[in-house]
């Protein structure tokens, strides 16, 4: 949701909310549910135990769609091959090998020329993303597309885990429904047009969690979905509370890696399956875990190949994950460099589930930390900071309980005001803290070349103080950047 929208839900009183809330759930609903999306998701269930011709077929003829609508139709691609066609290229460009690999900045400077000709920008849906770069991206769906997407995510999610698209489910997430200050419950908002309850990462203080246990009940919610880091606190919080009346069947986690002890953790206090999905907003690549813990791929959603550099790698040897989308035509990303590094299995095995689509080995990255706020809360979600920033790239540190320090490449837009707005949004989400802002021309990578977008740099005794709600506070403060 755009920073304008929150702001106008903020200032709305607490009981006319669910009201905003199911108001936006409809409109979502029109962009990514009806009768398509239906259509596409049983159509993909019936595919998941298609042969491997029929995928090769199946995926070479939407490629060579894709890739001939991009050479011909999209700005950003039919500009690259008119110039490889005036210096005597002629490669072809129905081969998908012989198109460049697309970096991040490229998508994040120009991402209007990604656009198809025929589409206009002002009818589709448009949605950011930074996924855990620092860095912005500007993105722009056409209603076929989402509903394509979110076919495939009904038929590979809750499908497999026996949950019907109109149970009551939760969505543990990184919008601030509530002001950060508040301490007493709700910490949540209802969406009836989605039958979803909302409930906010930002309250997940040590004294609190208990509440969230209640609103589960009282929602009788049947499927969780989380980020495994947040989803781990409340499992802990579920353990040590005794809490043996959950009504959840299916726990769902996405935007970070799910580690074996969160595993345990989220099992033992749910006693239900526990899904791994991997994606990013860009929409070139997805997978979820089977039953049997495998990682399948999604191979309507794009192709992936795994690369050093811009060469192929053998299987089963790490690399960077290089995705060309095959939903979004209207958009179309081709061998884009996801930010991300996996493996393929060293060779194909049928998997036990049945299913026959094809696997990850493993998907590496997505590092950032956790964040501890004075009065215990654990926050992850950090990303809309940075929603329509102009910034190249950014960093959020945490120096001390009450410190953060924000390390930043300003884009050409950038003026003073966008200092106090950065500020502002850390505040909403982390409380009564100083914010350190430091310009810089480029932020420092770590040791393997990545940028990790939030670091928390706090010590034991500082963590264990904040986890106990002992962390003190700070009054609120900004420096550097620019003169206030």
């Amino acid at each position: 949701m755009s920073p304008m929208l929150m702001r106008l839900y903020h200032g709305l009183p607490a009981p006319v909310r669910p009201i905003a809330a199911t108001l936006r759930g409809f409109y979502l609903g029109w962009w990514r549910y009806g009768s398509a999306m239906e259509r596409v998701a049983r159509e993909a269930q019936e595919r998941e135990r298609w042969t491997g011709e029929q995928w090769r077929h199946y995926r070479a003829e939407r490629l060579g769609y894709v890739l001939h609508r991009a050479a011909t139709q999209v700005p950003y691609y039919r500009d690259h091959w008119q110039a490889r066609r005036r210096r005597g290229d002629r490669a072809a460009w129905d081969v998908l090998a012989n198109w460049p690999i697309l970096e991040k900045d490229v998508l994040r400077e120009r991402p209007e020329q990604f656009v198809a000709d025929d589409c206009d920008r002002r009818r589709m849906f448009f949605q950011q993303t930074s996924g855990t770069t620092g860095k912005p991206i500007r993105l722009w769906r056409s209603r076929r597309a989402l509903q394509g997407l979110y076919g495939v995510a009904a038929a590979r999610t809750r499908s497999w885990l026996g949950v019907s698209e109109r149970e009551r489910w939760a969505r543990l997430g990184g919008q601030v429904v509530v002001p950060i200050e508040q301490r007493r419950p709700p910490f949540w908002v209802w969406n009836a047009a989605r039958q979803q309850l909302y409930l906010s990462t930002y309250h997940l203080a040590p004294d609190l969690l208990p509440y969230y246990l209640d609103a589960l009940r009282e929602y009788r919610i049947v499927c969780l979905q989380a980020y495994p880091s947040s989803l781990h606190v409340l499992a802990q919080a579920a353990l040590q509370l005794g809490a043996r009346d959950l009504p959840v069947r299916a726990v769902i986690t996405s935007a970070e890696p799910l580690l074996p002890h969160q595993r345990q953790t989220i099992m033992a206090a749910f006693h239900c399956p526990v899904q791994e999905t991997y994606g990013m907003g860009e929409s070139v690549a997805a997978a979820s875990s089977c039953g049997d813990g495998r990682l399948h791929q999604w191979p309507e959603v794009g192709i992936v190949e795994v690369v050093d550099g811009a060469a192929a790698v053998p299987r089963g040897v790490a690399g960077d994950l290089v995705c060309t989308g095959l939903l979004d035509a209207d958009m179309p990303l081709i061998r884009y460099r996801v930010g991300d590094r996996g493996t393929m299995p060293p060779q194909d095995s049928p998997c036990a589930c049945g299913r026959t689509l094809p696997e990850f080995g493993e998907i590496q990255g997505r590092s950032n930390d956790m964040l501890l706020t004075p009065d215990g809360r654990q926050v992850f979600w950090l990303n809309p900071v940075f929603y329509g920033v102009p910034v190249r790239e950014a960093q959020i540190i945490q120096e001390a309980i009450g410190r953060i320090r924000v390390r930043y490449a300003p884009a050409d837009a950038f003026t003073p005001r966008w200092d106090r707005e950065i500020a502002g949004r850390l505040r909403a989400r982390l409380g009564d803290v100083e914010v350190i802002l430091e310009p810089v021309a480029r932020v420092p990578r770590s040791a393997n070349g990545k940028l990790q977008a939030v670091r928390c740099e706090l010590g034991p005794e500082e963590r264990a103080r904040a986890l106990n709600g002992r962390g003190g506070t700070s009054s609120p403060t900004l420096t550097g950047g620019s003169t206030q």
